[in-house]
């Protein structure tokens, strides 16, 4: 029997912004949610309520006070399913309760036309108190059917589809996508969370006698300390059919607006972007392959670069500047213990000094509040800094996108690194499918599509290409090297062609056991892609459904061999025509397509190679600070700077600039000096300058001094640590001919290391030989001002060479080698024991 009220404090009628309505009730089992869809009731008897310092609010609870309002607001999304400014109206109801001690808590309720959020307040709270737990709880009835992932907090496990009665007890992750009925589908996920929080997963019950299973939050922290106002993000139910789940907003609309400070982040900017790492693992650490992906990125007509692990900051600027003047700029992956303090976030500025458009940060797997808290500090820096992220081995979206709009990607999904790393557990086309209708959903996912070169992969070419679309993704990271994409003409034509950011998504058909099509617009032109599981056959394609028009064309790339063999369908096939109102389009096994859709009277094809915009000018590039503590640089005169955090510089005269550092610069160390010309669009185009410190009297060893240029066949030169292999760090402590050496630079020939002196020492010492983890022999050699001074052949297994060198008035000191016979490939060189030597004046 419900519990009787005043008029004052009776229960509202169901709210209703569209086709949803909910209601709260005070029950005799408790405080509960209804919710309805088209005026049939969905979900009944929901629970709500918390537990807080071991009470349990919500069970016996009288409800003191209701308020409504009226939401209507707009926000401005730069990135995503549906970019651009949009108008939302919900209907909010505070339900204010008082428990038997006299605890108040409230819950609150949001109803949009497509679901409904919940989430609790103690706006009287004294101090603070710890949550244990959620009563909110959503039971599923026996015949339904369920999308799902087993949870993990970087949400990489594959999803899969059951039934109600067929699944296990236990952690699944968000969103959790159940189908109830024959249309009726709901999708239980969150929004708005920060570091006040922790996140939440679904806990699935044991089956009740009539089959049906519930589902409650389960909090990733055993307890959550709260304050005063807002003690748990939303939790959030989407309903509706499948199409009207895929174009939802809601997740984005109950997430705190954003900033007047990044209303306008035109510096965001979505996009497609090369990755290297996927197909040539340690080319993250060699510039020249670097260079070759920017080519082949911006001839396609593409924005971005992701250099993933083993950049060097020796050459990072270098490649800012060649990337600048195609138009494309380049992003740096980081690991987010590296970013952990103070200290360490001062990188970020200094990457952003150095042009650097964005960072990939990877490896938080964590949703606890202290982990939230650490989002909320990278967040906010980056936004202040104007920095793009994408967060790898990361949670799932949960509304960052409106709120940061430099948010740009999450990975949170069983993507195409998993070729790499688990050959014996390629993706299937049955977890593609799935992921248009639950993960993407909420939100952009950074799955790495198109990975033609996949070893294992059973799905077919067509199905590759359907996933660049069919995935979203605010900046989409390709997995595979720009050449396969190159050396496949319709491939790369389609994705010369694929649109940087979308302005609506739909789909137009699909269920997530079989196959999903979908439809993104940009301008007047729709990017359909389809993907697969199963046999072959022919889906049925409502193109006459995008409104382009009587007559409209459409351009269809799908498997070349449409057949239902064991091996995947290799090659691509196209076929030109004019929509009607549907188009059966043949697919292979575990197959797929893309296309393109255009009004008659528009051009099917507009893609072009960005162009080579000329360097700014900057001399010299290598500058030393004088004695007034300014160095001089000289520059185009529409040119400006961008300087390290605590730089300064001032015009003199037309193009000359006097650049004072911070005085933390040591002798020795040099900083960058970034010089900006407007380019391609917002992308400007960038050279760089080196300012150094100059020697003072005393001993420098070499390993301590910043290099202005390196080259290295395997890697980055190692500093204190052999060569090892291709990434920064994994050498071995230097050891030659059994002798340990602590300080030196690990190399593998063909090798270089330039270091300025700028003429200030005399001698240079120390020794080399070939580290005792490799075999064979190098020509090594010194050289001052590319004048070789010293030359020996050094052998494994024979002690270190040592010299002592005259480098009186040398500019640049040069450490060379490079391998002897066909067979040394692999050699390591270490040089040791090496410190330039300057004398005091008075000498």
């Amino acid at each position: 029997m419900e519990n009787v009220l005043s008029d004052e404090v009776r229960p509202r009628p169901a709210t209703s912004t569209g086709a949803v309505s909910a209601q709260v009730r005070n029950a005799d089992t408790g405080v509960q949610l209804t919710v309805a869809w088209n005026d049939e009731i969905v979900l009944d008897r929901i629970p709500l309520g918390f537990v807080i310092d071991g009470r349990e609010l919500g069970i016996n609870a009288e409800l003191v006070h209701v308020s409504d309002r009226m939401i209507r607001d707009r926000m401005s999304l730069r990135s995503g399913k549906s970019a651009g400014e949009h108008d939302y109206e919900h209907h909010e109801s505070v339900h204010t309760f008082r428990e038997a001690d006299g605890v108040e808590w409230q819950a609150v309720l949001r109803v949009a036309r497509d679901g409904v959020g919940i989430r609790y307040a103690m706006p009287t709270l004294d101090g603070t108190a710890r949550v244990t737990g959620d009563r909110t709880a959503v039971t599923l009835p026996a015949g339904s059917r369920s999308w799902v992932l087993d949870y993990q907090t970087w949400y990489e496990t594959p999803r899969f589809g059951a039934d109600t009665a067929e699944l296990a007890s236990g952690a699944y992750g968000f969103p959790f996508l159940t189908r109830l009925d024959a249309t009726t589908h709901i999708l239980i996920t969150e929004s708005g969370i920060d570091g006040r929080f922790t996140g939440a997963h679904a806990e699935a019950s044991e089956p009740d006698a009539d089959g049906r299973r519930t589902l409650r939050f389960a909090l990733a922290d055993d307890s959550v300390e709260v304050a005063r106002g807002v003690v748990t993000p939303w939790r959030v139910i989407l309903v509706g059919t499948l199409p009207q789940l895929v174009s939802s907003l809601l997740v984005d609309e109950l997430a705190p607006a954003v900033s007047p400070d990044l209303e306008d982040a035109t510096w965001v900017r979505p996009g497609r972007a090369a990755w290297s790492w996927w197909s040539d693992f340690y080319s993250g650490a060699q510039l020249e392959r670097q260079k070759h992906f920017v080519d082949v990125a911006a001839d396609l007509g593409w924005e971005h670069l992701l250099i993933d692990c083993g950049w060097e900051e020796t050459w990072v600027p270098e490649i800012v500047a060649y990337a600048s003047r195609r138009g494309v700029q380049v992003h740096l992956w980081t690991i987010w213990r590296d970013l952990n303090s103070p200290e360490d976030l001062r990188k970020l500025a200094l990457w952003r000094s150095w042009g650097v458009a964005g960072i990939k940060v990877d490896f938080m797997e964590s949703e606890s509040k202290d982990r939230y808290r650490w989002y909320d500090t990278v967040l906010m820096e980056t936004a202040r800094l104007g920095l793009m992220v994408n967060f790898h081995g990361s949670v799932i979206p949960r509304g960052w996108a409106r709120t940061f709009p430099q948010v740009i990607g999450y990975e949170a999904i069983r993507g195409a690194e998993y070729y790499v790393f688990f050959e014996n557990q390629a993706l299937t086309a049955s977890h593609n499918v799935i992921q248009p209708f639950t993960r993407n959903i909420v939100g952009a996912m950074d799955a790495t599509p198109v990975a033609f070169g996949a070893a294992n992969r059973t799905t077919s070419d067509g199905h590759e290409l359907g996933l660049s679309v069919a995935f979203e993704c605010g900046i989409t990271h390709f997995a595979d090297h720009v050449d396969a994409y190159a050396s496949r003409p319709l491939a790369a034509r389609f994705l010369a062609e694929l649109a940087p950011v979308w302005e609506e998504t739909t789909l137009l058909a699909g269920d997530p056991d079989s196959h999903a099509v979908i439809a993104r617009r940009a301008g007047d032109r729709w990017f359909v892609g389809g993907i697969a599981t199963g046999d072959a056959r022919t889906i049925r394609v409502p193109f006459g459904e995008l409104g382009t028009g009587p007559d409209a064309r459409v351009w269809i790339v799908g498997d070349a061999s449409p057949t239902s063999g064991e091996v995947p369908a290799t090659g691509l096939a196209e076929t030109t025509t004019t929509a009607t109102d549907a188009i059966d389009v043949a697919v292979a096994r575990d197959g797929g397509f893309v296309a393109i859709v255009a009004p008659a009277d528009a051009d099917l094809f507009r893609a072009a190679p960005r162009p080579r915009l000329p360097a700014p000018v900057v001399h010299p590039a290598v500058t030393e600070i004088g004695a007034d503590g300014t160095a001089s640089v000289t520059t185009d005169a529409d040119a400006r700077l961008r300087l390290p955090a605590g730089w300064s510089a001032e015009r003199v005269g037309e193009t000359g600039w006097a650049v004072r550092p911070d005085r933390s610069l040591r002798p020795g160390r040099l900083g960058v000096v970034t010089v900006e010309r407007d380019g391609d669009g917002v992308v400007p185009v960038v050279s760089h300058a080196r300012v150094v410190r100059p020697m003072t009297p005393g001993t420098y060893e070499l390993p301590d001094l910043p290099m202005i240029a390196f080259v290295n066949d395997d890697g980055p030169v190692e500093r204190d640590q052999s060569n090892g292999a291709g990434n920064p760090g994994d050498g071995r402590p230097m050891r030659v001919a059994g002798t340990g050496f602590e300080r030196g630079l690990g190399t593998a020939p063909y090798s270089e290391a330039r270091f300025h002196l700028g003429g200030r020492a005399e001698t240079f010492t120390g020794a080399v030989g070939v580290d005792d983890e490799s075999t064979g022999s190098a020509r090594v050699s010194v050289l001052a001002d590319d004048h070789e001074l010293f030359t020996a052949v050094v052998e494994a297994g024979k002690p270190v060479t040592t010299f002592s060198l005259d480098i009186s008035g040398t500019q640049t000191l040069c450490l060379r080698s490079e391998t002897v016979a066909p067979d040394d490939i692999g050699v390591h060189v270490d040089w040791v024991d090496t410190a330039v030597h300057v004398a005091s004046p008075n000498r």
